[in-house]
């Protein structure tokens, strides 16, 4: 993000007010927008070199293109690296990297097979989403990697297998029920399995603690840029980690909520109209169609529940924290998404 470049001045967060949360929905709305996936290496060199210019001085007002600018270098730039997050993996393109992993897993009358193999494809990719924008400060060791890995597929797919052998011997079920709670079994497993699986990809953040920074007025970046101090850490906290890990987990289900329960339960229902069942062949681009939709909205309603740059009084986090800034004032840590 803009953090990382050079210049001590620092640019507005947003254009929108972030202690809101439409604020911050449409902030995410601006980093999870998918145009900025085409922007070419020399727009990105482009769009730093106005976010400095801003920085250094040599502007002394937001314009619309300095804005645009900072829209494409928060959607590319990794937080804490300040290096383009691959493709992929970023927050503008977790739509279209979900889109057909998202249809596998509900794709309706799934066996043992494709159920598994769905169940580790979206695991392995929320790995890889995971460990490209978690907080940089506490790295990952390479065989916690690896055990966090498996322990995640292996809790999705013993959830999506166990609740596929359950739900057909509930007596007291009517069959439609039955077809319903089949096509919810994905989202018990993605949402049990995504939040365990950002606890175990960056429980070595709450084991080791994140970086705390003191929580400025705008006047007072503003007098530390004039003497061209950069803002330093007042330390690692393994309750700001908690916090921010906890947060990550619960918006990670919040987005899955809508994305895996909407589209399957209005599919039931169309699949039950004469249109539909006159033209089975659609039901696959339908179903496309019903996620990518629900996709589009949920993110940002997602994003926006937690801020991304947490700040929080100083009395909440550990003693020797608080000292540094007094019980009553306020810190700040980058949350991670």
């Amino acid at each position: 993000m803009t953090a990382s470049l050079p210049g001590k001045r620092e640019l507005p967060a947003s254009q929108y007010n972030l202690d809101t949360y439409w604020g911050r929905v449409r902030q995410s709305a601006e980093i999870a927008d998918p145009r900025t996936l085409f922007v070419s290496n020399a727009g990105l060199e482009s769009a730093k070199t106005l976010v400095s210019s801003f920085k250094q001085g040599h502007v002394q007002s937001m314009t619309p293109e300095i804005w645009r600018a900072k829209k494409i270098v928060d959607s590319t730039l990794h937080p804490d690296t300040g290096q383009p997050v691959f493709l992929p993996f970023r927050m503008s393109c977790f739509v279209i990297s979900n889109l057909v992993v998202t249809a596998g897993m509900l794709t309706p009358g799934l066996k043992t097979t494709g159920t598994l193999l769905w169940q580790i494809t979206n695991q392995s990719l929320n790995v890889a989403i995971n460990t490209a924008n978690a907080n940089k400060s506490t790295p990952l060791s390479t065989t916690t990697l690896v055990q966090s890995y498996f322990l995640a597929v292996s809790a999705s797919c013993s959830v999506a297998l166990g609740l596929n052998a359950v739900v057909p011997r509930l007596q007291r079920l009517s069959p439609g029920a039955k077809t319903i709670l089949t096509r919810l079994i994905p989202f018990a497993a993605v949402a049990s399995a995504g939040a365990l699986n950002v606890f175990l990809m960056r429980g070595e953040e709450i084991r080791r603690g994140i970086d705390v920074f003191p929580s400025l007025s705008p006047s007072q970046k503003a007098d530390l840029a004039k003497e061209g101090k950069d803002l330093e850490s007042l330390g690692k906290s393994k309750k700001a980690a908690t916090i921010a890990v906890a947060e990550t987990a619960l918006s990670r289900v919040l987005n899955a909520t809508p994305i895996m329960v909407l589209p399957p339960l209005i599919l039931v229902r169309l699949q039950r109209t004469g249109w539909l069942k006159r033209r089975p062949r659609l039901v696959l681009p339908v179903n496309l169609g019903l996620i990518l939709t629900t996709s589009i909205f949920a993110l940002p309603l997602a994003l926006g529940a937690f801020p991304q740059r947490q700040a929080i009084q100083a009395r909440q986090l550990e003693k020797a924290i608080a000292e540094k800034v007094g019980g009553e004032g306020m810190v700040e840590f980058n949350r991670g998404i």
